[in-house]
């Protein structure tokens, strides 16, 4: 009895993600986005495009046509070379943007690069600094959108932050660009209209000075944009998620770059979930912030790949203990309850914002996507990654 009673406690306890993740498809709703609140007229803030760039001499000069064009007068943009082997940097100061270099063997990693680019732009801070990575463009007039919501708000803004595949691509790259809609779309919205609040995702992400000025960024953890985020938000600045912007990239071409991307944001997200989050569980409850609750019910949610083999794998093995003990019927009812609410949640969210990404046959076979994804997990066992992994491109 014992027993049975804790296999329905845990059973409790793995179903608790697919709730959180069928909350935030249902808060995100049928509805066209609402548009982030509008900035008051008045003048320009000043803006610092920060670009930390690794080995980007194939991406760095669309980014930065994309963004020079978009400065004001008293806005800049700074490439950060950080540890490059590679041409970025003479690239990028003679397409006009102002470069600085970096080159550290032992520290190594994107907070390091933005800690170094923070740095340089003491001596005349900007109003906002906005992050955008070197394979990355912008819709027009996102930089002053985003800069002057930031700055007028007081908080951090994340944009929209969207990967695509290029036309014709495997239905591997199309089920993870829908995967990336899920994570990037659909949750944060959902978390922008129930708490008004979004994790931060690295790229597409305004900050007011002070706060980056005075955060801890040279960490080197795998996922420092997202760790950045928790620590605002808990000092009391909650990202807000803008849909009137957008920043997007490409997915490497071959299946095995991307399986690279993939693995280094999944380690950090994992090892985020099991660090932040009963941190950011106490601070909701001491403080009763809806930010605080919207983004430790979204840091709840695993990689959908690796949690739909646990659920799955769990509930047969629940329903096998049942057949033989019935006495873990419970049990397998809550975790036969959890698997319909994440399968619901992914059908609501195909429906309403990936149906233009996969056909209804395509989906059928995402369950084989997550079997791809199981070296990517027992890496994560195995090994915690840490530092700049960059994805390797299809040119090299």
């Amino acid at each position: 009895m014992l027993v049975s009673g804790v296999a329905a406690l845990a059973a409790a306890l793995l179903a608790t993600p697919a709730l959180a993740l069928l909350v935030l498809t249902l808060a995100a709703g049928r509805r066209p986005p609402a548009a982030s609140p509008v900035p008051e007229r008045g003048p320009r803030v000043r803006v610092a495009i920060l670009v930390p760039a690794h080995n980007e001499s194939a991406n760095v000069l669309p980014t930065i046509a994309c963004l020079l064009p978009q400065l004001g007068a008293s806005d800049r943009l700074l490439v950060v070379a950080d540890n490059c082997t590679d041409d970025t940097a003479a690239l990028a100061r003679g397409a006009g943007a102002t470069v600085v270099e970096r080159s550290d063997a032992q520290r190594r990693g994107k907070g390091y690069a933005l800690a170094f680019g923070v740095d340089h732009l003491r001596p005349d801070p900007p109003d906002v600094v906005l992050v955008v990575d070197a394979d990355c463009t912008v819709t027009p007039g996102a930089v002053a959108r985003i800069g002057t919501l930031a700055a007028q708000l007081d908080r951090p803004v994340q944009m929209l932050n969207l990967m695509h595949a290029a036309p014709g691509a495997s239905v591997r790259l199309r089920t993870l660009e829908f995967a990336m809609v899920v994570k990037n779309f659909v949750r944060p919205y959902g978390a922008s209209r129930l708490g008004g609040a979004c994790h931060l995702m690295g790229t597409g992400m305004a900050l007011p000075w002070a706060q980056i000025a005075g955060a801890e960024l040279a960490t080197g953890h795998i996922a420092e944009d997202m760790k950045l985020g928790i620590e605002l938000a808990v000092a009391g600045h909650a990202p807000l998620f803008s849909l009137d912007a957008e920043v997007s990239s490409a997915f490497p071409q071959d299946d095995s770059a991307a399986r690279a991307q993939k693995s280094r944001w999944e380690h950090g997200h994992l090892a985020l979930l099991t660090a932040e989050l009963p941190r950011m569980l106490r601070a909701a409850f001491r403080s009763g912030r809806p930010a605080l609750w919207v983004m430790a019910l979204d840091l709840l949610i695993p990689p959908l790949a690796l949690y739909a083999l646990t659920l799955s794998t769990a509930l047969l093995v629940m329903i096998a203990l049942a057949l033989a003990w019935p006495s873990f019927a419970a049990g397998a009812m809550v975790l036969g309850a959890g698997a319909c609410a994440f399968a619901v949640a992914v059908l609501l969210a195909w429906s309403r914002f990936g149906r233009h990404l996969l056909g209804a046959r395509e989906l059928l076979m995402a369950p084989l996507y997550a079997v791809w994804k199981v070296p990517v997990y027992v890496a994560y066992a195995l090994r915690r990654r840490s530092g700049w992994v960059r994805a390797r491109r299809k040119t090299e």
